[in-house]
């Protein structure tokens, strides 16, 4: 399954690895995406977010 938000959209990003003796390998940064029930057009679904979507309220939870 791909690492999205399902609300804004946030893909993994990319940069290096970096070690001690400055040899550089590629790593990817992954969203702190959660699993959890939001409400969308009234019905109730399961969708992973990003973490900064749920503290700025962009989804709506059920009650």
């Amino acid at each position: 399954m791909a690492q999205r938000c399902s609300i804004c959209g946030k893909g993994p990003g990319y940069g290096n690895h970096v070690s001690h003796s400055d040899l550089k390998t590629k790593r990817r940064f992954m969203p702190n995406l959660q699993s959890i029930r939001i409400v969308v057009d009234g019905i109730t679904r399961r969708a992973k977010v990003c973490t900064s979507c749920i503290k700025a309220n962009k989804v709506k939870r059920p009650a």
